[in-house]
């Protein structure tokens, strides 16, 4: 019996390694593809390229979720409780227009509910949301060594000491939401 009503969702919230790790935790998502989405540049670009700052793209997260499951709305709560979204071109030590907060809707209703989410987190947070609401464009997959990142490398300096901790705030604050060990 499989009922799965799959859909997706793209999201930026500074460096992909972290969103992607918080996203592969939770009960519902399927799949989660870093990527790169926003930018003005021509053509497929490479790492080197985006975090160059020159392409407008943002690092970002696309998503298969089964909406029976976990719900958009869901999803964005999470995301928005996993990193900053006050803070405008910045993730702690991640400066830079490719390390924007951004929510890539795919139809009018995910736009809508973006806007009721981001309406409703307005008084979690001390400082104004900077959270960009824009329609997806083009979406490009990264190159595969950024796949899986905290997966293959958590042994490396940035996934214990960025990513890990952001690990630690999505157990504390969504542990209704997390896949069972082994899962």
């Amino acid at each position: 019996m499989n009922n799965k009503n799959l859909q997706l969702a793209t999201l930026g919230g500074g460096c992909f390694w972290c969103t992607e790790a918080v996203f592969q935790e939770i009960k519902g998502i399927e799949k989660v593809v870093s990527g790169y989405s926003g930018g003005t540049a021509p053509g497929k670009p490479t790492y080197r390229e985006v975090c160059s700052g020159l392409t407008g793209h943002a690092e970002v997260i696309q998503i298969t979720f089964d909406a029976n499951v976990i719900s958009y709305k869901d999803i964005l709560i999470i995301f928005m409780t996993t990193h900053d979204p006050t803070t405008l071109n910045r993730q702690g030590g991640d400066k830079g227009t490719q390390y924007r907060s951004v929510i890539y809707y795919h139809n009018e209703e995910q736009k809508q509910i973006a806007e009721i989410v981001l309406k409703e987190m307005t008084s979690y947070f001390e400082d104004d949301i900077v959270t960009e609401l824009s329609k997806l464009g083009v979406f490009y997959e990264a190159e595969i060594d950024h796949q899986d990142y905290y997966r293959n490398n958590q042994e490396q300096g940035y996934c214990s000491l960025v990513i890990a901790p952001k690990l630690s705030k999505l157990r504390r604050l969504h542990a209704d939401k997390l896949k069972k060990v082994g899962a």
